[in-house]
Protein backbone atom coordinates (compact mmCIF):
# COMPACT_ATOMS: atom_id res chain seq x y z
CA UNK A 1 0.00 0.00 0.00
CA UNK A 2 1.43 3.37 -1.00
CA UNK A 3 1.85 6.54 1.33
CA UNK A 4 -1.42 7.87 -0.34
CA UNK A 5 -3.37 4.81 -0.20
CA UNK A 6 -2.85 5.01 3.85
CA UNK A 7 -3.35 8.57 4.13
CA UNK A 8 -6.71 8.18 2.03
CA UNK A 9 -8.07 5.27 4.24
CA UNK A 10 -6.71 7.17 7.11
CA UNK A 11 -9.02 10.54 6.42
CA UNK A 12 -11.91 7.91 5.39
CA UNK A 13 -11.94 5.94 8.50
CA UNK A 14 -11.44 9.76 10.27
CA UNK A 15 -14.91 10.98 8.69
CA UNK A 16 -16.29 8.10 9.85
CA UNK A 17 -15.52 8.55 13.33
CA UNK A 18 -16.72 12.21 13.41
CA UNK A 19 -19.63 11.49 11.90
CA UNK A 20 -20.62 8.52 14.38
CA UNK A 21 -19.47 10.81 17.03
CA UNK A 22 -21.87 13.82 15.76
CA UNK A 23 -24.91 11.90 15.11
CA UNK A 24 -28.07 11.98 17.12
CA UNK A 25 -28.90 9.18 19.42
CA UNK A 26 -27.73 7.15 22.06
CA UNK A 27 -23.33 7.36 23.21
CA UNK A 28 -21.24 5.10 24.50
CA UNK A 29 -22.42 1.27 25.64
CA UNK A 30 -26.26 0.63 24.89
CA UNK A 31 -28.33 -1.76 26.31
CA UNK A 32 -31.83 -1.82 24.53
CA UNK A 33 -34.55 -3.53 25.89
CA UNK A 34 -37.53 -4.86 23.91
CA UNK A 35 -40.24 -4.16 26.26
CA UNK A 36 -41.22 -0.38 27.10
CA UNK A 37 -40.55 1.08 30.45
CA UNK A 38 -43.65 0.92 33.08
CA UNK A 39 -44.69 5.17 33.80
CA UNK A 40 -42.66 6.51 36.31
CA UNK A 41 -43.68 6.14 40.04
CA UNK A 42 -45.28 9.89 41.55
CA UNK A 43 -42.64 11.07 44.03
CA UNK A 44 -43.19 13.55 46.64
CA UNK A 45 -39.98 15.19 48.16
CA UNK A 46 -39.73 17.80 50.87
CA UNK A 47 -38.55 21.49 50.54
CA UNK A 48 -34.72 21.68 49.24
CA UNK A 49 -32.60 21.69 51.82
CA UNK A 50 -30.81 24.84 50.51
CA UNK A 51 -31.39 27.26 47.49
CA UNK A 52 -28.70 25.81 45.37
CA UNK A 53 -30.34 22.10 45.19
CA UNK A 54 -32.32 20.62 43.06
CA UNK A 55 -35.17 17.63 42.39
CA UNK A 56 -33.72 14.87 40.33
CA UNK A 57 -36.40 12.84 39.72
CA UNK A 58 -36.42 9.23 39.71
CA UNK A 59 -36.72 6.80 36.49
CA UNK A 60 -37.11 3.16 35.95
CA UNK A 61 -33.57 1.34 35.35
CA UNK A 62 -33.17 -2.08 33.43
CA UNK A 63 -31.85 -4.74 35.50
CA UNK A 64 -30.98 -7.54 33.10
CA UNK A 65 -34.63 -9.41 34.29
CA UNK A 66 -37.28 -6.33 34.81
CA UNK A 67 -37.44 -2.62 35.53
CA UNK A 68 -36.62 -1.49 38.88
CA UNK A 69 -37.98 2.45 40.15
CA UNK A 70 -34.46 4.42 41.08
CA UNK A 71 -36.01 6.83 43.94
CA UNK A 72 -35.11 10.81 42.78
CA UNK A 73 -32.96 12.76 45.37
CA UNK A 74 -31.68 16.36 45.97
CA UNK A 75 -28.60 17.42 43.89
CA UNK A 76 -26.61 20.51 44.65
CA UNK A 77 -26.17 22.78 41.39
CA UNK A 78 -22.76 22.67 39.67
CA UNK A 79 -23.25 26.62 39.56
CA UNK A 80 -26.17 28.90 39.05
CA UNK A 81 -26.51 29.05 35.78
CA UNK A 82 -26.50 25.38 35.00
CA UNK A 83 -29.95 23.74 34.06
CA UNK A 84 -30.39 19.82 34.65
CA UNK A 85 -31.39 17.74 31.85
CA UNK A 86 -33.32 14.91 32.65
CA UNK A 87 -32.74 11.22 32.15
CA UNK A 88 -35.11 8.91 29.79
CA UNK A 89 -35.90 6.49 27.55
CA UNK A 90 -36.13 6.54 24.15
CA UNK A 91 -36.76 4.09 21.46
CA UNK A 92 -35.48 3.37 17.67
CA UNK A 93 -35.58 0.46 15.64
CA UNK A 94 -33.80 -1.88 18.41
CA UNK A 95 -35.75 -1.06 21.26
CA UNK A 96 -36.14 1.01 24.18
CA UNK A 97 -32.61 2.81 25.24
CA UNK A 98 -31.57 4.81 28.57
CA UNK A 99 -30.14 8.48 27.90
CA UNK A 100 -28.57 9.09 30.96
CA UNK A 101 -29.70 12.84 32.42
CA UNK A 102 -26.77 15.81 32.54
CA UNK A 103 -26.10 19.31 33.81
CA UNK A 104 -26.21 21.65 30.51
Amino acid sequence: MTICQRLMSLGVLGAALLLSACSSGPRGPVVYVRTPPPPPLGERHMMAPGPDFIWIGGYQRWTGAGYRWVPGHWERRPDRHRRWVAGHWAHNRHGWYWVEGYWR
